[in-house]
């Protein structure tokens, strides 16, 4: 279910890194966590992120989320379709509803994120509570 070639964030964010770019998306455990899903907002192309602040937010019928981002770098596309039809992440946020692509400034941050295993193992922890 968690792609082992995604690293993961602690606030249930993916992301797949390609070359200097990293795909960004929320996982299966936070869209199952949030049901479902009737607005995403997502910041611009151009915009700068930081890893570990805010950069956007989805809201259910349940609650508004923050979105994190896993990485600091530079937006470099934004996934209209999610905007539009924010549905989608709940069919398959870990492919199609991708949120933005990020040109990365330090590579080295994703060596902090969990392994697919390494997040398994916290969801797993979190829901055992």
């Amino acid at each position: 279910m968690y792609p082992d070639d995604y690293r993961y964030t602690k606030e249930h964010e993916w992301i797949k890194v390609e070359g200097d770019t990293g795909t960004v998306g929320i996982t299966f455990h936070a869209q199952k966590e949030l049901g479902d899903i009737v607005y995403v907002e997502l910041p611009k192309v151009g915009a700068a992120v930081t890893a570990g602040k805010t950069m956007g937010s989805v809201e259910s019928v349940k609650a508004v989320s923050d979105i994190y981002s896993p990485v600091t770098g530079e937006v470099i596309a934004v996934n209209d379709t999610v905007t539009s039809t924010p549905e989608q992440l709940n069919q398959d946020p870990h492919g199609s509803a991708w949120l933005v692509k990020v040109r990365l400034a330090n590579r080295q941050e994703i060596d902090g994120l969990l392994t697919a295993a390494d997040y398994q193992a916290y969801i797993g922890a979190e829901t055992a509570h």
